[in-house]
């Protein structure tokens, strides 16, 4: 037993190390085998290196050999470009030398002609002192004398010459301005009359006394700036004792302000809580007054069925003046009016009343939109479901549209019946009496002015010249002169129209 345990081991002893043996012999050949292949990839690979090499020296001699074909190329376009731009310096220094000599030459040409020419002058002086010896004793006048002839004769060529320039200018831009000037007139007269802003755009407030001002000043100026923050106002204080002024142009935020400001006075206790309290105050007043006003006024004209926010609007129209005349009492003035002659022509006279009424609804709103008041008003009716006969009357009440309807046509009659009347707007009657009058001696002050008559509520002056003193020419000049003395010297709504007319006459009698 134990003798085949160690035959046993002893085969297996003898196993493994033949097959150690074995693997040797194998991997040694497999090793030899590899290092064989490997110098044989290494040789191609020197082989595939060697070629590669010798492409790549042979590109770059060529790479080479363009570029320096290229430079030499480049260097020769250089030089030819240099040489070229020499002989053009060559060519400029002959040229400069050249006009040098020509100038020089220039220069003693020069000289020479201005000694010539100041020998002439002093033999031209010496004859024209002669001639004028001749002449002054010839024409039995002095030089002073014979100036003002030559200057009193220019003169009066120089007035037909601007009397002929002027009416050409006039025949030309009026052609423009027929086109332009009932927008242009109506726009300007409506929403920007210089003479009267004072008028419409600002309120005086009284004061007890001058310590009020700074009282509403307030520490570092913040009760005013509350005040105006506001109320959106301006607050002017100035030196006018014991008045502040509010200005703006939307007369409800005046009116408001201006509740604010007599409350605040009278109260006496002016901080910037107490300032915002009044205005809420006032602010509810006035919004409850300008309800209640256009109320009564749709009532006072026997409509009906007006829309309560066009009411609203119609209410503001009660602090809103035009040429100094309510624009709410124009607009039931005009109602009346125009429901009297539909009444006379026997057409709609409801329809009339409320065109007439609301006519001036755009003026409540016409400084915070942008256009004429008519277009506005329109809009804001149509906006509010009136209907398109009433639209129509508002938007052409001023001949902006065409009228097409007859209460159209009432509205505007009315219209200017009311605002056009002497007295009516802006001025007393006594005033108006005057200006009539100046513009008739206005006229009349002028040479050759037979008579003058100021027509159409002074918004023309007709004038009649004499035929022998004043000729076609001379008229044009005169009615150019009454224009500019009458803007000089009186204050006028829109524009006075200078209408001269010469008349000649020949009279002769058959006996």
């Amino acid at each position: 037993m134990v003798l085949a345990i160690v035959i046993g081991i002893a085969a297996l002893l003898i196993g493994c190390i033949g097959g150690y043996l074995t693997r040797k012999f194998m991997a040694e050949a497999r090793i030899s085998s590899a290092e064989e292949e490997a110098r044989r990839i290494i040789q191609e690979a020197e082989k595939v290196s060697e070629g590669k090499k010798r492409e790549a020296l042979v590109e770059a001699k060529d790479e080479i050999f363009a570029m320096r074909s290229e430079a030499e190329r480049e260097i020769k376009n250089r030089r030819s470009e240099l040489q070229r731009l020499e002989r053009r310096l060559l060519q400029r220094e002959e040229q400069i030398d050249n006009r040098s000599e020509n100038l020089e030459k220039r220069e003693r040409d020069l000289a020479a002609k201005e000694s010539e020419l100041n020998a002439m002058r002093s033999e031209v002086g010496r004859l024209l002192a002669e001639q004028k010896d001749r002449l002054e004793k010839v024409a039995g006048l002095s030089k002073e004398e014979a100036k003002q002839l030559l200057l009193s004769q220019v003169e009066e060529e120089t007035k037909r010459e601007a009397a002929q320039i002027i009416k050409k200018m006039e025949l030309r831009v009026r052609e423009e301005a027929e086109r332009k000037a009932k927008h242009i007139i109506a726009n300007a007269i409506q929403r920007c009359a210089s003479d009267h802003v004072a008028e419409t755009t600002v309120s005086v407030v009284p004061l007890p006394n001058d310590e009020m001002k700074g009282r509403i000043i307030g520490r570092e100026g913040r009760n005013i700036r509350t005040f105006e923050t506001l109320t959106g106002i301006n607050l002017i204080i100035d030196d006018t004792p014991e008045a502040v002024i509010l200005s703006s142009f939307d007369p409800v935020r005046r009116e408001i302000a201006r509740l604010t400001l007599e409350r605040l006075i009278a109260d006496g206790r002016i901080q910037p809580a107490r300032i915002e309290e009044m205005y809420e105050k006032a602010k509810a007043e006035v919004e409850a007054e300008i309800k209640e006003l256009g109320e009564q006024a749709v009532f006072e004209v026997g409509l009906h069925g007006v829309n309560h926010e066009l009411m609203k609007v119609l209410g503001r129209l009660k602090y809103r003046t035009s040429y100094g005349q309510n624009v709410l009492k124009h607009s039931l003035e005009v109602a009346h009016l125009a429901g009297l002659m539909a009444a006379e022509l026997g057409t709609d006279i409801k329809l009339a009343k409320r065109a007439g009424l609301l006519h001036d609804i755009g003026k409540a709103i016409d400084h915070e939109v942008e256009g004429s008041h008519a277009i506005i008003g329109a809009e804001l009716a149509k906006r509010l479901k009136e209907g398109d006969a009433v639209v129509h009357a508002i938007e052409a009440h001023h001949g902006e549209v065409e009228a097409q309807t007859i209460e159209a046509v009432l509205v505007q009659a009315a219209d200017a019946i009311s605002a056009a009347r002497p007295g009516a707007r802006r001025e007393t009657l006594e005033s108006y009496i005057k200006r009539l009058e100046k513009l008739e001696t206005i006229a009349d002050s002028f040479e050759g002015v037979e008579s003058s008559y100021a027509l159409q509520a002074g918004r023309e002056i007709r004038v009649m010249v004499k035929s022998d003193v004043i000729d076609d020419l001379g008229c044009v000049t005169l009615s150019r002169e009454i224009a500019r003395q009458i803007e000089d010297e009186l204050e006028y709504p829109g524009q006075i129209k200078i209408t001269v007319v010469r008349e000649k006459r020949v009279v002769d009698y058959a006996k």
